[in-house]
């Protein structure tokens, strides 16, 4: 009797202890593969893209020409006006002087303004065509590389005014990226050969 009941609660161990493997089995995370991470810093793509640098270029040349033109305006207002000083005022003369000095200031004016708003389109278009080619570029080389996901690491340049720290610092999310493929040199060859991006 005693060796049959050693036999049952032998059994009856064997059984508990594969229930116990079972459940802790099912109860444990399936573990798929480990996904392929990649990441680009799309400050050292722009600050390295030849594109960008051609673009930075004509854009200070376009606005040193602006600058050009302000001042010989600046200096036509400045000769009407001296003309104007020489006046006496409640002369006819005076009077017609008088409307040429607004007129000049008012095209001065008018010109600085476009030339500034023209500015700003221009570089609103071109960071815009210079990001969409980026983020084709690193799409396609994710995809020829089998990576599951692409992250931005641009690092901060300290220091940061204090008005911009808090948005910069919150901004900056990838703070360790060891072994994952690194895109960013070949994501700017592909950007500055990509032919439809034209500075």
């Amino acid at each position: 009797m005693n060796g049959k009941m050693a036999v049952g609660g032998f059994l009856v161990c064997v059984m508990l202890s594969l229930a116990v493997m079972e459940y802790g089995h099912a109860a444990s995370p399936a573990t798929g593969p480990t996904p392929k991470v990649g990441v680009v810093s799309m400050r050292e793509v722009f600050k390295a893209s030849s594109k960008h640098k051609q673009y930075s270029a004509g854009a200070m040349a376009r606005q040193s020409y602006a600058r050009t033109q302000l001042d010989g305006l600046r200096k036509d207002v400045e000769g009407e006006e001296a003309e104007l000083k020489a006046l006496k005022q409640g002369t006819p003369d005076y009077t017609q002087q008088l409307q040429v000095v607004l007129e000049k200031r008012a095209k001065a004016q008018s010109q600085q303004e476009f030339l500034k708003q023209q500015s700003m389109l221009e570089d609103k278009k071109w960071l815009e065509d210079l990001y969409q080619a980026f983020a084709k570029a690193t799409k396609n080389l994710a995809q020829e590389k089998g990576l599951d996901m692409v992250l931005e690491r641009t690092e901060p340049e300290f220091p940061v005014p204090s008005d911009e720290l808090m948005t910069t610092l919150y901004m900056h999310k990838v703070l360790y990226a060891g072994g994952c493929v690194d895109l960013t040199v070949e994501v700017t060859a592909r950007l500055d050969a990509d032919e439809t991006l034209k500075p």
